[in-house]
């Protein structure tokens, strides 16, 4: 791959796709990031900056939909690489399914097959495929990678991935997944180019943001997690319930006479933090509204439900070495931070307040059994990497062929 080449990453949501560009050689530099907000309302707004923070461009105007957002955005980064070239676009794509476990390049029958997967996550799979079809509408040669949030969790021991359900429904594809695989990816990396022995040690990842999840890690591997069939389960989240008894949504059908299609509504954007609060779903918010009664006991039940899940995970692993705190409200809230692991000393969990407080990487007690870290994760970099490799692999691929 040339050095002048470029790759953009997309993370597309319902009204907002954000946005990175690496220089495509070894070290991924990232050359800029930014976002496009706004899509489909009167007036929308795309900014972008460099990656030292020197903003380059704050633009508001009409952005009727993604692929009038994508255009705004494939025109900006066409303009900055100059004379080199956009060798290929890597997306976020939160379900893969069982058959995928790796990323790959995106083809009318993948997007077909995802498609089917909708109803898995409803809250960001139609978007993520809006986005792919937005690039092919601007710029349909340009080579797309799907880069799924569900490979990371092929490694998940078959026992993991059951359901006490029949098995026919099992082999229908009702089990157990796993999400925020890239984030986990990331965050394994990470640790292994600092020198952790990741076969000896028992891992937890918490990404703890809108969404949240954890993950159990045993030689760097998936071997529980906290989010399962869908997005919805597990931690209780930003707008999502995380774990719920099932009896309640068959008494909300029965005798509430809710919908299906209210009860998806209910489950996904007016419960968690929003609907225990009353008031928002923004951790920030309720953080600064802590005197409100509301807005602390959503807060508490946070911290309280995933110091119940964080406990939970350490029987998949036979004990714990090491947490590492990520996502925005992870790698951000340090007040959040101390509730989950407070009460976890017989764990051998003790977090050191001066250096939660500030931020520092390492925030456990000195001579803690259980090292407790931050790291801001970058999914984007990930993307990136994988996109990096698979091109790389089909140039080579290709000139071996004698198609080079």
């Amino acid at each position: 791959m040339s050095s002048q080449d470029a790759i953009l990453v997309i993370n597309c949501g319902s009204s907002s796709v954000k946005f990175a560009l690496f220089a495509g050689a070894a070290g991924l530099e990232l050359l800029l990031s930014g976002e496009v907000d706004g899509i489909g309302l009167t007036i929308g707004r795309m900014d972008s900056k460099t990656s030292a923070g020197t903003m380059l461009i704050e633009r508001a105007f009409p952005i009727s939909d993604h692929t009038a957002a994508l255009s705004a955005i494939l025109e900006h980064v066409t303009k900055r690489i100059g004379r080199a070239r956009l060798r290929a676009v890597g997306h976020r794509v939160v379900h893969g399914g069982e058959d995928c476990d790796c990323p790959v390049r995106v083809t009318a029958a993948l997007e077909t097959r995802l498609r089917e997967l909708v109803p898995l996550a409803p809250l960001h799979q139609p978007h993520n495929l809006t986005g792919i079809a937005a690039v092919r509408a601007v710029q349909p040669d340009l080579v797309q990678i799907a880069c799924f949030d569900t490979a990371f969790h092929h490694t998940l021991p078959r026992l993991a991935r059951l359901f006490a359900l029949p098995r026919n429904l099992h082999e229908a594809g009702i089990r157990r997944y796993g999400f925020h695989g890239l984030s986990y990816e990331y965050v394994v990396e990470v640790l292994r180019r600092r020198g952790i022995d990741l076969d000896r040690e028992r891992i937890i990842v918490a990404h703890l943001g809108n969404g949240a999840s954890m993950c159990a890690l045993r030689g760097g591997r998936s071997v529980e997690t906290t989010m399962g069939f869908s997005t919805l389960a597990g931690l209780m989240m930003g707008t999502r319930s995380g774990d719920l008894d099932p009896g309640v949504v068959l008494y909300l059908l029965t005798r509430k006479g809710l919908s299906p299609a209210d009860i998806q509504t209910l489950l996904y954007h007016q419960s968690g933090l929003l609907g225990v609060s009353g008031m928002n779903s923004d951790m920030r918010e309720l953080l600064a509204r802590r005197s409100e009664s509301a807005a602390s006991e959503a807060i508490d039940l946070f911290c309280y439900r995933a110091r119940h899940h964080l406990a939970a995970l350490t029987a998949a692993l036979g004990g714990l070495d090491r947490v590492v705190f990520t996502g925005g409200i992870g790698a951000h809230a340090p007040e959040i931070r101390q509730g989950i692991c407070a009460g976890l000393a017989y764990l051998g969990i003790s977090v050191d307040e001066a250096a939660n407080t500030a931020g520092a990487q390492t925030i456990s007690d000195l001579h803690a059994p259980v090292t407790v870290e931050v790291l801001a994760c970058d999914e984007e970099v990930m993307i990136a990497s994988h996109v990096l490799r698979l091109t790389v692999s089909a140039k080579k691929s290709g000139e071996a062929d004698g198609h080079g």
